[in-house]
């Protein structure tokens, strides 16, 4: 089944989960897949044709961020952001909403873990006011106050050239009382509406749009706004908003909204904002989520930690950590990624994390896009196959990973 957005190639028999192709302007995506962050129009430390030697076929990049810097007149003068930042394969870009949420709640780890929302000491942005016509915020960049609504933001993305342009809403947390996460959630409803409208109006050729589900973690709004946005007149869904605080929540309140969305929205594309933890990705595939961004693979490289098969440290070997500041072996055995087909050692590794070295950061990025791409090449292989829940088992049990 095909629609202008979206193919539905398999679906797995006894899940949701199902692989497709998403098609965009600048060539299509195999699903499901995963996204690397390309939030200040780079994926940090690499240049874009090592991303997509990865094998990856789309980038995420950050309306906010770069609104703010080097600003989208000069990124539209030069090409747009695929000529800007010589990315020639789709481009998803985000609406500033999770930035709204992030100056004026913090990030989901700090709520969660009780930090403050401004983040370090030298972070000048704040939230002034949020209101029917938008927000006003104080840039991080040189302190200006700034206004971004629903009809800029989509303006930001077209100029941008975004192949697909996500609504403004309001990312709330799972923290703040159920009124005010309904208040939210209905005014980010008139935003979608305002955001179509504009774009139906003036968006460029080809330029899918995305809707955003919020609704918090209650389960009758979730679903009411999954309905809404189903309703409405955008090509593909992505389901935002903080989903809990804990796994077993975040899988429940995206089930809500999967349920809501098939039938006859089936072929819809389904795009996961901001999780990318492993098995996160595993159940969030089984869940019918074709599309998925996250800065973990990447912040995780830059903070000395590399992505590993084994699901009992959550994927993770810290190199940081002494029993690796002597381990001869390599990060994975049979990764092809420059640092194991290259033969370095953990100890070596270790080392360049310890002392800050660009090369370590590099290498560690390289090697964990390497396993992101490994594993949704595996689950995708699996759907069409259909054996997702072997595949699927055996990675939980750390039984089976990329390069095995």
């Amino acid at each position: 089944m095909a629609t202008a957005a979206f193919t539905i190639q398999a679906r797995q028999p006894g899940s949701l989960a199902r692989a497709g192709l998403l098609h965009t302007a600048h060539g299509d995506v195999r699903t499901p897949a995963f996204v690397p962050l390309a939030t200040k129009a780079t994926v940090k430390g690499l240049l874009p044709e090592e991303v997509a030697a990865l094998g990856f076929e789309m980038v995420l990049g950050n309306t906010f961020h770069l609104h703010l810097r080097p600003g989208e007149e000069l990124i539209e003068r030069l090409g747009g952001l695929h000529g800007f930042m010589g990315w020639p394969g789709p481009i998803i870009t985000d609406s500033g909403g999770f930035q709204v949420f992030s100056m004026g709640h913090g990030t989901v780890a700090d709520e969660i873990k009780g930090r403050s929302p401004h983040g370090s000491a030298g972070r000048v942005g704040s939230i002034l006011s949020i209101d029917e016509a938008g927000v006003r915020f104080r840039s991080y960049v040189d302190g200006r106050e700034r206004f971004l609504s629903p009809e800029r933001s989509m303006a930001i993305q077209a100029a941008l050239g975004a192949d697909i342009a996500l609504v403004f809403d309001e990312c709330t947390p799972f923290h703040v009382e159920r009124g005010y996460t309904e208040n939210s959630t209905l005014r980010t409803h008139r935003w979608l509406e305002r955001c179509l409208d504009w774009h139906a109006e003036h968006g460029p050729a080809g330029q899918l749009v995305y809707g955003i589900v919020q609704g918090g973690v209650f389960e009758d709004m979730r679903r009411d706004s999954a309905r809404v946005v189903a309703a409405s007149a955008c090509e593909g869904i992505a389901i935002g908003g903080s989903l809990g605080d804990h796994k077993e929540q975040m899988y429940e309140v995206v089930g809500w909204a999967m349920e809501e969305l098939g039938g006859e929205h089936e072929e819809r594309p389904r795009h996961l904002l901001g999780i990318g933890d492993i098995d996160d990705l595993i159940r969030g595939v089984e869940l019918g989520v074709d599309t998925f961004d996250c800065a973990i693979p990447t912040r995780l490289g830059r903070h000395g930690c590399a992505l590993v098969p084994d699901p009992a440290r959550r994927w993770r070997l810290d190199l940081l950590k002494g029993r690796s500041r002597e381990d001869p072996a390599p990060l994975q055995d049979g990764c092809p990624c420059p640092a194991c087909s290259g033969g370095l050692s953990r100890a070596y590794l270790s080392y360049l994390v310890r002392a800050k070295e660009l090369t370590g950061m590099r290498l560690l990025t390289l090697h964990n896009l390497t396993f992101m791409a490994g594993l949704m090449r595996e689950l995708r292989e699996a759907i069409l196959a259909g054996t997702l829940a072997e595949v699927a088992g055996a990675w939980r049990g750390g039984e089976k990973h990329p390069h095995a």
